[in-house]
């Protein structure tokens, strides 16, 4: 099997006081952050070959994405991580879920939902996992056995740790057998020192000097206690003597009277009700709960890991894109659930990464902003940050044009004044224009301290050597990659693109119907939205519409005999996966190239790529299974545009984006000449294409066509037509309001959701 996660490597600076704590923290601060990713393949070459620089050299060779930065959690606060595509947040945030960053205590509880459900066994933990399930009592549950209710109260893992270890010590003290409590107590005692053992090793690996050589020590001393538990676990039980017999036994009791106690002090929160509370919350209905874990889809599967970690309560809690497998209303109630967290008091400290901006602005009370490799703090959400971003472009912007002018005028000055000084032999000209260069090249720069008021040298810059100011810089936009769809090509004839009529469809007579009289018509240039909850058959509905199915069970599909379809599906970023795998020399352009079958040229296809934020060597060198969720989306969206579609169908196409692509996304298909169907939880999106609404918290593009704007500049031209429809029971339901009509009804229900 071949290895595609990539190896990260974290440094950081590290002090006397940066120690290996043995209590936890929701806190983190660590100074001088630097991460570097090396590929699987550039690893095991590196371990292989033998080269004599190579760890000096180990931080050129990766790719390197955080560079001399500052991490900083405060305990209790839910914060916003934001940044393009690729910029590394998720591994960032694996990282630090690792403790693969020195100076995060390994003590501390970090909980993450990634955005991929990848089986990925930690080293770490094999050892010990292996011996837990020699330590597994008789008829417990595996993993495969256990129902989504059962899985999710499962990952209370203190909690279900110490019931373990008390059924365990029940079960052998409740036994004949005298053994019985001495074995059970030393494996207990052996996995707690393979635990020991394994910090001891990361502690001893990022230490040096004085502090290196005592972490050695005590890494020995617990080798040789492991050794030591090891000829004890092996040992022959014919040779344990009645002294040892009786003290072993005697420990046993005690760790479990301890145990017992600590377990009493757990029972007051109900831990199965809570699950299913979250879980019904989640989108999870009754019979769901009792089906087998293993049973469900991945979607399911991965809401089913969501409610593990909301019921853990860690000290640490990162959700990467959580919103993902999410219908509306589970984004809904889990924005009010983590708010409710917040509002509780300070717990858990949150880490969040979502191209849901009302989700971000709702649940995260401070930013930080992944940009060139370094990490900066904004205390308030992401509508505050953009009009704070905003306004200090504005403020320095005007500062520096003034400052600009300012400066033309003197340099103008002092060009007249050393023209007449040398002219007429004037030593005070000479000096007056000497002077003013010298203000010129010195004293021109910031003009304004830290906290607003006049800038001073001696104070506002002690301590440094340099003279001159530092340049006045204005802030840059980070926006996402430019995305330029191509026009709808010319019918040549009029008539709908589409037209369905009184269409019903089911999978099987025997099963229910999933689409009931439905009839829709779409035209050249229309905007149509579909939202709905998860399992309502929006998917179904595009398969049908798209040709996917031959046939409705009943009803009518018309096409117009020239349409061309652009159809994004749900699974098209998964399907690109599946193919880099299979051929890890499989690149965007060669696969463009390949699916174009001769109708495109190299440089034809360098430009569609290009077009869509997929340029030079990422497009031509980047193997797939290389690429990020967004570059993805971008291919497979090269793939569905070559053919200048006239309708571009599209099935949750903001999954794997950042909010800067989704809003660059949002002013492209604004101006796209063809029609449009989004089926979309993202409220910004619809809002945005199919309404044709700015909103006021994501500054769209100057290009962006709003409704308010006019559709046509031509009055003898049809208007767009803009509807959003909710399908429910079957059946398409116009929403006169729009999102608002939806979401309205949506918070409604999970007001009563989590007041019951």
């Amino acid at each position: 099997m071949i290895t595609t996660t990539p190896n990260i490597i974290a440094t950081c600076k590290q002090t006397r006081f940066h120690f290996l704590d043995d209590r936890p923290s929701r806190e983190v601060d660590i100074q001088g952050l630097n991460i570097t990713v090396h590929s699987p393949q550039q690893s095991s070459t590196e371990t292989t070959e033998k080269k004599p620089k190579a760890k000096s050299k180990s931080k050129a060779d990766g790719l390197e994405l955080i560079s001399n930065a500052d991490l900083k959690l405060k305990a209790g606060v839910h914060y916003g991580l934001v940044g393009r595509n690729g910029s590394g947040k998720s591994t960032i945030l694996r990282a630090l879920a690792e403790k693969l960053i020195p100076g995060v205590p390994y003590s501390t509880r970090i909980a993450i939902l990634q955005q991929t459900d990848a089986e990925v066994e930690d080293n770490k933990n094999h050892e010990i996992d292996s011996l837990t399930e020699s330590l597994k009592e008789p008829g417990s549950i595996s993993t495969s056995q256990k129902t989504a209710l059962e899985q999710v109260s499962s990952c209370d893992t203190m909690r279900t740790e110490v019931q373990r270890k008390i059924s365990l010590l029940s079960n052998s003290v409740e036994q004949d057998d005298p053994l019985a409590p001495v074995l059970t107590i030393r494996k207990l005692r052996h996995k707690q020192l393979m635990e020991q053992l394994f910090l001891a090793q990361k502690n001893a690996s990022i230490r040096s000097g004085a502090r290196g050589l005592q972490a050695r020590k005590e890494l020995k001393s617990i080798e040789n206690r492991v050794a030591s538990s090891t000829e004890l676990l092996q040992q022959d039980t014919a040779s344990i003597d009645a002294q040892t017999l009786q003290s072993d036994t005697q420990a046993a009791i005690d760790m479990l009277q301890d145990l017992q106690s600590q377990y009493e002090t757990m029972k007051a929160i109900d831990v199965e009700k809570q699950a299913r509370k979250i879980l019904l919350g989640l989108g999870f209905n009754e019979d769901m709960l009792s089906r087998p874990f293993m049973t469900l889809s991945g979607g399911w599967r991965m809401r089913c890991m969501l409610a593990g970690i909301l019921i853990q309560e860690p000290d640490i809690m990162i959700l990467d894109e959580p919103t993902n497998f999410l219908d509306l209303l589970g984004v809904i109630w889990l924005e009010n659930y983590l708010k409710q967290m917040r509002q509780s008091g300070p717990g858990t400290t949150l880490v969040l990464v979502s191209h849901d901006r009302a989700f971000i602005n709702a649940v995260c009370e401070e930013i930080i902003i992944l940009r060139d490799q370094a990490l900066t703090y904004f205390k308030g959400n992401l509508a505050a940050y953009e009009e704070h971003f905003e306004f200090q472009k504005l403020y320095w912007g005007r500062m520096k044009e003034a400052q600009e002018k300012q400066i033309a005028h003197m340099e103008a000055t002092i060009r007249e004044t050393t023209k007449i000084g040398k002219k007429t032999g004037d030593d005070n000209k000479l000096r007056m224009a000497k002077s003013r260069q010298k203000k010129i090249d010195d004293r021109m720069g910031i003009q304004v301290s830290a906290t607003g008021g006049h800038f001073k040298l001696n104070r506002d810059h002690v301590g440094y050597h340099e003279t001159r100011r530092a340049a006045i810089e204005v802030p840059k936009d980070e926006k996402g990659v430019a995305i330029s769809l191509p026009d709808a090509p010319d019918l040549r004839f009029p008539g709908p693109l589409i037209s369905i009529e009184n269409v019903a469809f089911r999978y099987q007579r025997t099963k229910p119907v999933v689409l009931n009289d439905i009839s829709l018509t779409i035209h050249l240039g229309d905007r149509v939205g579909i939202m709905g909850l998860n399992g309502c058959g929006k998917s179904t509905l595009l398969q049908l519409l798209t040709g996917e199915f031959t046939v409705p069970s009943s009803g009518k599909v018309t096409r117009h005999p020239r349409l061309k379809i652009g159809y994004y599906a749900q699974n098209s970023v998964g399907d690109l996966q599946k193919e880099g795998l299979a051929d890890q020399t499989l690149t965007a352009l060669s696969y463009i190239l390949r699916d174009a079958n001769g109708q495109l040229n190299e440089g034809e296809a360098r430009g569609l790529l290009s077009s869509l934020g997929l340029p030079g060597r990422v497009a031509s060198d980047v193997p797939i299974f290389r690429l990020s969720g967004g570059q993805l989306v971008r291919l497979a969206l090269a793939k569905i545009l070559r053919n200048l579609p006239h309708l571009l169908v599209l099935d949750e196409i903001t999954t794997h984006l950042d909010f800067h692509t989704v809003t660059a996304l949002a002013s492209s298909l604004s101006t796209f000449s063809g029609a449009i169907l989004i089926v979309s939880h993202d409220r910004f999106l619809v809002r945005a294409v199919v309404e044709g609404k700015r909103d006021v918290d994501a500054p769209l593009d100057d290009d962006f066509e709003a409704e308010s704007d006019g559709d046509s500049q031509d009055d003898s031209e049809t208007p767009r037509r803009r509807t959003v429809y909710v399908l429910k029971g079957g059946k398409l339901v116009e929403q006169s309001d729009g999102v608002n009509q939806f979401e309205k009804s949506l918070e409604k229900r999970v007001v009563k959701m989590l007041a019951s």
